[in-house]
C-alpha cells in the first residue's frame, strides 16, 4: 500500500499526518522530508497524527524516535494524536508513550502546545 504523508505548519508546530504503512521501505524518505521541514522552518514542536496508519514496524518507530530527539534539542515537544488501536499497542510495548504525549486529536494537541487551531 505504501505511505502517504502530509505536512502542515501552524506557528512553530509541524503537523505530520501519515496514512498507510510505515515500514523500512518508506522510513528513509519520510525521515529525510520530515528532517528538512524541521530545519528549514522555525519548527519547535511536532504533532504526529497516526489516525490512518495501518502498519508500522521498528524502522517506523526509529524515524519517530529520531525526530523526537531533534525536537527535544530544539526545546520542543512531540505529541501523538488520533492513534489507531494496533499502533497504540506498538507504542505502548516500545515505551514511546513514556516520552511522547498522547492526545485525542489534532485540536487537543494544538491546544496543549498553546496554539489555537
Amino acid at each position: 500500500m505504501g505511505l502517504n504523508s502530509m505536512f502542515d505548519i501552524k506557528e512553530d508546530v509541524l503537523i505530520v499526518r501519515l496514512s498507510g504503512e510505515l515500514d523500512h521501505h518508506e522510513a528513509e524518505a519520510l525521515r529525510n522530508k520530515w528532517k528538512d521541514l524541521i530545519y528549514t522552518n522555525s519548527v519547535k514542536h511536532v504533532i504526529l497524527n497516526l489516525e490512518f496508519v495501518t502498519f508500522m514496524d521498528s524502522s517506523g518507530l526509529g524515524v519517530i524516535l529520531g525526530r523526537y530527539k531533534e525536537v527535544l534539542q530544539l526545546g520542543g515537544e512531540m505529541v501523538v494524536c488520533s492513534i489507531s488501536p494496533p499502533i497504540k499497542r506498538l507504542f505502548e510495548m516500545s515505551g514511546l508513550f513514556k516520552i511522547v504525549r498522547l492526545e485525542e486529536n489534532e485540536e487537543f494537541a494544538l491546544e496543549s502546545l498553546g496554539v489555537a487551531s
